[in-house]
């Protein structure tokens, strides 16, 4: 009895603790990479990116309305639904481990029958447990921000634990309902993360353990197959397959009958909740009993999946964030099988190196068209010979084929991978071990449970020797740095062993949680060694599994601490405090790099983006951080709903294309002329170069009307000559220009009058333009100079298409202008700076309409992708600053630089690469004492950090990390070049020879 009324009140207690501590540090507003995007579409329930997770942003929804009408708050409390599913996963963890340690400690009676110091051992086991998931690295991480792993592991943990609950109470009457509720839950999930869907396999082995009395091995790994089986009948057969097959009615009863439109989606309907309400009757009049059962889990697999329902809901009003538009069955089966993303090869497939002999018409995608559905286009699908093929291709190419540079990355895990040969299979073997299975898991698994070296990207795992050896100050006060000494891996493993010991079948459970969940989702992920991010966010599953054994580790401790002491009660109370010590450290250590508070700057940055520029504009961003907090922006806190974002990478879809020509708030419709039929997907998807000797340059807006007019002048023929595409015949390209009209707009600064061109001139890649580049010249041919347009400071000069002559810099964003400043090159290695600066522009930006917040606060935590971003302040404080100097304008220069010196100080934001272009303004002003101090303390800083990581066996791992500092080096040797600094410039010459920057 005292066990039962002790568990609920330790559950509550670690529920409200976990919580507490997630809401003390948790992200007050949207965060980087998809937290925006969440935030958002939870705020308005809108579409985001494939396959989209609707139960998480019905629940964001739901926490967004207790915002009152303040935006600010609904950041804080969509990041609360992370917070408070993460806290009752804790809870859950807890109900799980005093569930299977009360089992090993009295598996013969009832766990409410268990004496005071077996109870005290229980409860024990069950807190530290849950506690070291509270503090584990990942699953802290997930906890504070607007993202779906907190809900897929709660999601996890309680298919789990009701599991336990059915094995519990297997033999009464009605334990069936317990395994229909684990169904309803995996289908719930599934509108979250397909995560849950891993627990499967381990529910069916616990099933059959259950419920068969002598289990054998091969049972086991029958039901192991049975329930892998399970898994893909979910994952294949229901989440896309039900959606095609509705999709194939529709097309049939639309097309062949001529029915109104949703009529076969309808039949279908119909036809299937027919077809289940027959087999139910009959299962149920024959008394079958499993097939009921299993009948009626499917149906609550699919109530619980219908929350899919409001994604093709919301897209049908074409809502301003509606990404791949799934606004009618056919479309909605593409977003579900994520479609836009291509298709990795798992057991079979081609190599790195393959050649596709041909490319075959898969799929076809259809339009909606005078009452029919019309087929415009079939999925390019591309077909290799099998000596083309391997068993299990880890070293392939991917959708975006083979690169130079993809093959450089192959080769810092592979190093012995030749240029166009087969890569064989100890070569594939080699890269799972070492790059998917070693650097994308295990690494992880250490970050939580051994010690994290940094938060720079692809560090290692700090073992307990580590933490003694000489590294870099900045390394070593790293907040990402996390000294564990192995504690929790090894109580682990305590707790592991000791399971093994007391029963077997369950240590096999857990390990198969474990496995399922970590090593089983990296080898269906199939990695390439590109990855913008670390992916430890993805693990949490496996995660709390290990946990499972931290907690289990206690009566572990316990049985070892037998041959110390014999009174039991002094050796439970030892064993537990012992255990507690493992998340205490966990929390010590962890606190700093995931307390969250205080931190503005992912939206302030977004806001201060949408500020710099003029009014109706055209903005032109491209990957997921200079894009997703602009969303966050307009959509929650209406910041600028004048602007047009513009995704480049997205441009590449006809579907966007589509949205652009829409109005969005108050930004006008995106001025195009080519038709949507041009802009359909498999039209003028890319546009090939064929250089035509007549033609020595192409004037952008006869080539749009040309391609408006799919003109013979454009075509060519490929294949077998039945087919033709669009090309173009020129690499230089020029834009004519009213000049007096753009006088009279006032778009230019007085100042840049003289640089007024009569047509823009530029060169473009001899390889083929995509549909995202066509659509950016239609903008620019179109518009005409009546909207202003934009490039994001962050897109890559592929994007920018060789148009920086025309760039004019006015803070967090470039403005194309018809004006052409002479080049200037800076001394020696110097590269062209990009955009001409709009002094009073800038200046506008940076000293009046910005915000930093808490970016002068050292004790606000920044991690490495915070930092990087951050330095595009420094960099455009200190061209504004040259600026001024080279203009005479000394006050106005000092200013600038306190401005820039007070709200981004060393002590908060470290100095970075942009920092020495600082020091010759700081000079030319009177503050070289201040300019010396910037000077030594890098050159100190940067110095110590190419000795760290060049002398590292896994230096080829960093570098970009090794990039940055060489680049910070050249910046420091050109400012005490530009200072006439002889003495620092030769030491800084030394060290960049040294180093072979």
């Amino acid at each position: 009895m005292l066990y039962s009324r002790l568990k609920p009140v330790f559950g509550g207690a670690l529920f409200l603790l976990a919580l507490g501590v997630y809401w003390a540090t948790l992200e007050p507003t949207a965060s980087f990479w998809d937290c925006g995007e969440f935030t958002a579409s939870a705020y308005k329930l809108l579409v985001p990116h494939p396959p989209g997770a609707p139960l998480y942003l019905l629940l964001g929804r739901l926490a967004s309305l207790l915002a009152a009408g303040e935006p600010t708050r609904v950041p804080v409390l969509v990041n609360l639904v992370s917070a408070v599913a993460s806290a009752a996963t804790v809870t859950l963890l807890f109900g799980i481990i005093t569930d299977l340690a009360a089992k090993l400690l009295r598996p013969a009676q009832a766990a409410e029958l268990m004496p005071g110091t077996a109870t005290a051992l229980v409860l024990g086991s069950g807190v530290v447990g849950a506690l070291a998931l509270t503090f584990s690295d990942s699953f802290w991480f997930n906890a504070v921000e607007a993202e779906v792993y907190a809900l897929s592991t709660l999601g996890t943990a309680l298919v789990v634990w009701l599991m336990l609950q059915w094995e519990k109470r297997a033999d009464e009457a009605d334990s069936d309902r317990w395994l229909v509720l684990i169904a309803y839950v995996i289908g719930l999930g599934i509108g979250v993360h397909l995560l849950n869907l891993l627990a499967i396999p381990v529910l069916s082995v616990v099933w059959y353990f259950r419920r068969t009395a002598q289990p054998t091995r091969r049972g086991t790994i029958l039901a192991l197959l049975g329930g892998s089986g399970l898994v893909l009948l979910v994952l294949e057969g229901i989440i896309p397959g039900l959606p095609t097959l509705a999709g194939a009615s529709e097309v049939f009863f639309v097309n062949t009958f001529g029915l109104p439109y949703n009529s076969g989606l309808l039949l279908f309907l119909l036809a299937g909740l027919g077809a289940l309400l027959l087999a139910l009757r009959w299962a149920y009049q024959q008394g079958r009993r499993g097939l009921h059962t299993a009948l009626l889990a499917l149906v609550f697999v699919l109530i619980g999946y219908s929350s899919y329902l409001i994604v093709p809901i919301r897209s049908s009003f074409s809502p301003t964030i509606n990404e791949n538009a799934p606004n009618e069955i056919l479309s909605f089966v593409s977003y579900l099988k994520r479609e836009q993303y291509g298709d990795r090869p798992l057991l079979y497939g081609p190599h790195l190196f393959a050649q596709a002999v041909a490319q075959e018409d898969g799929a076809p995608r259809y339009t909606r068209q005078n009452g029919r559905y019309i087929i415009t286009d079939h999925r390019p699908e591309l077909r290799y010979e099998a000596p083309d093929k391997v068993l299990l291709p880890r070293i392939y190419a991917g959708p975006a084929g083979t690169s130079p540079e993809l093959v450089r990355q192959y080769r810092k895990w592979v190093t012995d991978l030749e240029e166009g040969r087969k890569p064989t299979m100890t070569q594939n073997l080699s890269f799972l071990w070492q790059y998917q299975f070693g650097h994308m898991f295990w690494r992880y698994f250490g970050w939580n449970f051994i010690g994290r070296e940094s938060d720079v990207q692809h560090a290692g795992v700090l073992w307990p020797w580590a933490t003694t050896q000489a590294v870099p100050a900045s390394v070593a006060e790293n907040r990402g740095r996390n000294a564990l000494l192995a504690l929790p891996f090894l109580l682990g493993v305590a707790g592991l062993v000791w399971q093994l010991r007391r029963n077997g079948r369950q240590a096999l459970v857990v390990g198969l949680l474990f496995l399922l969940t970590g090593l089983a989702i990296v080898f269906y992920l199939n990695q390439p060694p590109q990855e913008p991010r670390e992916r430890d966010y993805t693990f949490a599953g496996a995660t709390l599994a290990f946990c499972i054994w931290i907690g289990l580790g206690v009566p572990a401790l316990h049985a070892a601490l037998g041959r110390l002491l014999s009174a039991s009660r002094p050796r439970v109370l030892l064993a537990s405090a012992l255990g507690l010590l493992v998340p205490t450290l966990m929390a010590t250590e962890g606190w700093d790099d995931h307390d969250r508070t205080g931190r503005f700057s992912s939206v302030d940055y977004a806001k201060n983006v949408l500020n710099t520029l003029a009014p109706n504009a055209i903005l032109v961003t491209e990957g997921d951080n200079d894009t997703f907090p602009l969303w966050y922006a307009q959509e929650v806190e209406g910041v600028r709903p004048d602007v047009r974002v513009l995704v480049s990478s997205y441009l590449n879809t006809d579907w966007y294309v589509e949205q652009m020509r829409q109005r969005s708030y108050q930004s006008a419709p995106l001025p195009l002329s080519i038709s949507p039929a041009h802009y359909r997907q498999g039209t003028n998807d890319y546009l090939p170069f064929v250089e035509n000797p007549a033609v020595r340059e192409l004037n952008v807006r006869e080539f749009v009307q040309l391609v408006e007019q799919n003109s013979p002048l454009l075509q060519v023929s490929y294949g077998d000559g039945s087919r033709t595409l669009l090309s173009y015949p020129a690499t230089h390209l020029v834009l004519p220009v009213d000049t007096a009209a753009v006088r009279r707009s006032g778009m230019v600064p007085p100042e840049r009058l003289a640089q007024i061109v009569s047509r823009l001139e530029w060169d473009v890649s001899r390889g083929a333009l995509e549909k995202r580049e066509l659509a950016l010249l239609d903008v620019l041919a179109t518009n005409n100079w009546q909207r202003p347009v934009y490039f994001a400071n962050t897109v890559s000069p592929a994007t920018r298409m060789g148009l920086e002559p025309y760039l004019q810099l006015e803070g967090l964003a470039c403005r194309v202008l018809p004006c052409r400043a002479p080049a200037a090159l800076r001394p020696e290695l110097r590269l062209p700076e990009e955009g001409e600066v709009a002094k009073d522009l800038l200046y506008d930006s940076l000293m009046r309409k910005y915000s930093y917040r808490n970016l002068n606060n050292p004790k606000v935590y920044y991690d490495e992708n915070q930092r990087f971003t951050l330095s595009g302040y420094r960099e455009q404080f200190a061209r504004l600053a040259r600026a001024y100097v080279e203009a005479g304008n000394h006050p106005r220069a000092r200013k600038v630089l306190q401005k820039c010196l007070t709200v981004l100080p060393d002590t908060a934001l470290p100095y970075d690469a942009y920092t020495p272009d600082l020091v010759p303004s700081l000079v030319a002003v009177g503050e070289s004492h201040r300019a010396r101090e910037i000077m030594d303390t890098l050159t100190t800083r940067t110095t110590q950090h190419l000795a760290h990581y060049a002398a590292r066996p896994d230096a080829a791992l960093f570098e970009r990390e090794i990039g940055m500092q060489l680049f910070t080096l050249q910046h420091l040797y050109l400012a005490a070049a530009d200072t006439n600094d002889a003495a620092r410039a030769t030491a800084l010459a030394g060290i960049l020879r040294q180093y072979g920057g």
